[in-house]
């Protein structure tokens, strides 16, 4: 099966964000609709999720957002700059934002960090319960 992968930059502006958000999407879309209707929505939330965080919270550097699909599983990363680990929590009923991570852990079947040199790497993976078939993602169309 051939591997499916994209790496963006990502400005740090809530524009940059949601042009990310959009690109990351069509592109999982684009990668076949074997994944399910599902799966697709919930790859996409997450990568919603990880994209605004590091545009929200890591102030400074380079933000890059990616996805990789095998056939084994479909992985969301988002690297940033910023060494502030991430925590899963749940705010009050009345404040306004900060469920991000619990719905990236809610959805995805693992997620985490990783702490890198300069920043860190936030990922979502979304596991297959048998391998996908060679057929079952096809290669990207290119696009004029």
């Amino acid at each position: 099966m051939e591997a499916h992968h994209i790496r963006i930059p990502v400005s740090g502006t809530p524009a940059g964000a949601a042009s990310a958000r959009r690109q990351i999407a069509e592109e999982i879309r684009d990668w076949g609709a074997a994944l399910g209707h599902e799966l697709l929505y919930a790859a996409e939330l997450v990568a919603s999720e990880l994209i605004t965080n590091a545009v929200r919270h890591a102030h400074h550097g380079p933000i890059t957002a990616g996805a990789d699909l095998d056939a084994r599983a479909l992985r969301i990363a988002v690297i940033d700059a910023s060494s502030q680990i991430p925590e899963v929590s749940l705010p009050e009923a009345d404040e306004e934002d900060g469920r991000g991570l619990f719905l990236v852990a809610a959805l995805a079947d693992r997620h985490g960090f990783d702490p890198l040199p300069s920043g860190k790497r936030c990922w979502a993976e979304f596991e297959f319960g048998t391998p996908l078939p060679v057929s079952a993602t096809r290669p990207r169309q290119q696009r004029s």
